[in-house]
């Protein structure tokens, strides 16, 4: 102990890192030869080249969560526009996102396959997507909860998967919506059964168990007049986020020849956006209608 002190002591004397005086210096240069070896137990978390880079984060309890902040079910639109908000801000911070996708309390976030971007270290992308996301979590929202505080601080984990095929992430993607129809079919029956036909949520499960969605639809449809296609598509579908080039129409002030006075003129100009699409991405028509995302040279 009283080594280790008097080790803290030398160091501290040295100046320390980051002061900017000759002491600080050579304090760097003695911690570098002495103790940068233990970089060496740093794994090496390098992502495969030539793959795209996909970061999935999730709500961690949010089951509890959603209760104890009295989310509406079975979809709360403040929930579900919030989650949208903080994956826009992801792709706005954050380099070379190509598209992201979102249903419930998950997004995936797709790199693109050529991304040097913190020289494709894991670590550097789960970490700076999940906790860009939590913070702007919180930050906004105010904006979607206007009466409800936020109770406690919400948790979401993250993890990596690289696909090294366009259809092999055509497929994951796929995947994630076909979970989000599955379970959004689910939990509207579900709801349905207990806010409109009394029963206990155990009564509702059993009621359930064992159906197919066939069965669900007509649950939906002859108990309770509800055309589950005529749901709305963020529910049924997700959100789709890309990049757009979007018009918009800002006033100027101009000084015209001749003129005495500054005028207010309208003027377009043209933008990259992140806009969220509520559409199928499990058939061709989507990408063959935005082939750029998928695009080697983006």
């Amino acid at each position: 102990m009283l080594r280790c002190c008097r080790a803290a002591a030398a160091i501290a004397a040295g100046g320390g890192r980051g002061t900017g005086s000759p002491g600080g210096r050579r304090g760097l240069a003695m911690a570098k030869s002495k103790f940068e070896y233990v970089r060496d137990f740093e794994a090496d978390d390098t992502c495969l080249p030539d793959c795209w880079i996909v970061v999935r984060l999730d709500g961690r309890n949010f089951h509890r969560f959603s209760e104890q902040h009295e989310f509406k079910k079975p979809n709360d639109d403040r929930a579900l526009q919030l989650m949208t908000r903080c994956a826009q801000t992801v792709m706005q911070e954050l380099e070379d996102i190509a598209i992201a996708y979102g249903q419930s309390d998950e997004y995936s976030f797709v790199f693109k396959k050529k991304t040097r971007w913190f020289k494709r270290r894991a670590s550097k992308f789960m970490t700076h997507v999940v906790s860009q996301f939590a913070s702007s979590y919180v930050f906004y929202w105010k904006d979607y909860f206007k009466d409800q505080q936020l109770l406690y601080p919400p948790g979401f984990d993250g993890r990596i998967v690289l696909y090294p095929s366009n259809q092999n992430l055509k497929d994951y993607l796929s995947w994630r919506q076909a979970d989000c129809h599955i379970n959004n079919l689910y939990n509207t029956v579900f709801w349905m059964l207990v806010q409109r036909s009394g029963l206990t949520p155990v009564e509702a499960q059993d009621r359930l168990r064992g159906t197919l969605a066939g069965d669900k639809n007509e649950i939906l449809f002859s108990e309770f007049n509800i055309n589950y296609n005529n749901e709305p598509l963020m529910y049924r579908k997700g959100t789709v986020l890309i990049w757009q080039k979007v018009n918009e129409i800002i006033t100027k002030k101009i000084k015209l020849p001749k003129e005495a006075e500054e005028k207010e003129v309208e003027v377009t100009r043209t933008k990259t956006k992140v806009v969220p699409l509520h559409c199928d991405i499990i058939g061709d028509q989507f990408w063959e209608e935005y082939p750029e995302i998928l695009a080697e040279d983006r």
